[in-house]
């Protein structure tokens, strides 16, 4: 009965017209702020390592690594490859689309949380609550939105991270989940409990090194396999049109899981990757929103097309019809979508699959929880807004997240990832609502960099010339800066 309940719920939430909204927002802001994504790719490199880390806030990098490692999780291995076994190879370049115009929504929300950012018990925090109320003087959304963003980043949101841990560690290793659902939990206590700069020290440090190493492996079985790519190519190609004789008829599929899997990899339009974006230390809240929208392009041009390419250039893939019916069945008995991805690396490396999609598998999904934690922080904060129980609640937040990590290890597939398609989609609704009724701010924001960057200047953001009055942390953020550069004056003298 639960488990039916929350699919119909899911097929609601993730109808037809949320797969309309996320591309009509994409190419809306795309066409707005002129193709940010690709006349400032340059940009968006070079403030990956830029910005200033303070006691308020991060660094750009420790910032960026905080939403990539949000955004790099289970979705770029199982999600993929459930987007496949369901929509077919034409899914891959659905996710391919959603991604470039994806990367102008995550700038545009990500410079809105910069803009609007809070000062809250030491430390910057904002995202779509703080936007939200601040933009469009909705404080009756913005609750709304923080509630659904607790609620998944605590109870749903953390369920499919730990269950495809589990799932690819027993595998690999003969494991038993309840064994790693302990393993993990304890890890996230250790970490999360040292606060938002412990957090952002080891997602900064980890999802680098294992992202790099994914990327190289997957190149390397493409290397091995260069007679079938280009065939891979036509197939994606034919088959996300229509075209492919044998998956012409699930077109409608293809588009629904490409956009589905590729907002649950990269988390743009979600607001996730917005509230890692407002605790950078910048100058101007363009900065952190091309880095924002670079990380995007990481996670699913890079990552996720990786994963993809491995499975279909080997053929390690079924794919099931609406009907139930399978389409394809290259590999009989498969239907974990971690099982697909190590079916595709054994298939050229005979024996690494299981042990490294474990491995990959514990890494991107922890650094996802890990940043889960740190996204429930923000929104506690958002509700309670300096309150004396404010710490208590985000502890009580962070041991139920804990509890979702143990019971999420024990729980089936098809429930674990309904409920995080549940949680994921309650508050990506209101976020794109709220994105397309402040797209006048964002764009404005967009502008004044860009006037800056044309008149060779290094961008330096004041509120009041964009129109912009409550956002008062940014002149407390000038005035910070006007000390530094004194001290540094007063050096050189």
């Amino acid at each position: 009965m639960l488990d039916s309940t929350i699919a119909r719920v899911n097929e609601l939430l993730w109808s037809t017209p949320m797969v309309v909204l996320v591309l009509a927002a994409g190419v809306w802001f795309t066409v707005r702020m002129v193709v940010p994504q690709v006349r400032r790719l340059p940009d968006m490199v070079r403030y990956l390592v830029g910005g200033d880390d303070s006691t308020q806030g991060l660094s750009s990098f420790q910032s960026f690594a905080m939403a990539l490692g949000g955004r790099v999780g289970v979705g770029n291995i199982a999600g993929v490859a459930t987007a496949i076994h369901f929509g077919g190879p034409g899914a891959l370049f659905w996710m391919w689309v959603t991604a470039f115009v994806g990367a102008a929504v995550a700038i545009a929300e990500s410079s809105l949380a910069q803009v609007y950012k809070e000062e809250v018990g030491g430390e910057y925090r904002g995202g779509p609550a703080f936007y939200i109320e601040k933009g469009l003087g909705w404080r009756w959304l913005a609750v709304l939105y923080a509630v659904a963003a607790v609620f998944a980043l605590t109870i749903t949101g953390p369920s499919i991270q730990s269950y495809n841990i589990a799932v690819s560690v027993e595998s690999a290793f003969s494991v038993p989940p309840w064994v790693t659902g302990v393993v993990v939990t304890a890890l996230f206590c250790l970490v999360v409990f040292g606060g938002m700069h412990r957090i952002g020290r080891v997602v900064g440090l980890v999802v680098p090194i294992m992202a790099a190493a994914y990327i190289l492996l997957g190149i390397a079985l493409l290397v091995l396999n260069a007679d079938a790519v280009p065939e891979m190519f036509g197939l994606i190609f034919r088959s996300a049109f229509g075209s492919d004789a044998a998956f012409g008829g699930i077109l409608g599929a293809a588009i629904m899981w490409g956009v589905k899997r590729a907002i649950y990899s990269s988390e743009v339009g979600t607001g996730s990757g917005a509230q890692a974006a407002a605790a950078a230390e910048v100058s101007h809240p363009v900065k952190q929103g091309l880095a924002q929208g670079f990380s995007a392009y990481v996670d699913t041009l890079l990552i996720c097309t990786v994963t993809g390419l491995m499975i279909l250039v080997t053929g390690s893939y079924n794919v099931e019809g609406p009907d139930g019916q399978m389409v394809a069945e290259n590999v009989p008995g498969l239907v974990q979508g971690p099982e697909y991805t190590q079916a595709a690396i054994d298939a050229s490396f005979p024996g690494l699959g299981s042990a490294f999609i474990a491995v990959a598998m514990f890494f991107f999904a922890f650094t996802t929880l890990l940043s889960f934690a740190f996204y429930a922080d923000t929104n506690i904060a958002y509700l309670l807004r300096s309150s004396r129980r404010e710490r208590l609640v985000v502890n009580i937040a962070w041991v139920l997240l804990a509890g979702s990590i143990f019971l999420g290890s024990l729980r089936s597939a098809s429930f674990a990832w309904n409920l995080a398609d549940v949680g994921l989609g309650l508050y990506t609704w209101i976020n794109l609502v709220a994105l397309v009724l402040l797209s006048r701010q964002a764009t404005a924001v967009v502008r004044d960099y860009d006037r800056q960057r044309a008149a060779g200047i290094d961008p330096v953001f004041d509120p009041e010339d964009v129109g912009i009055t409550n956002a008062p942390v940014w002149k407390e953020i000038a005035a910070r800066k006007a000390a530094r550069d004194r001290e540094r004056s007063g050096v050189d003298d």
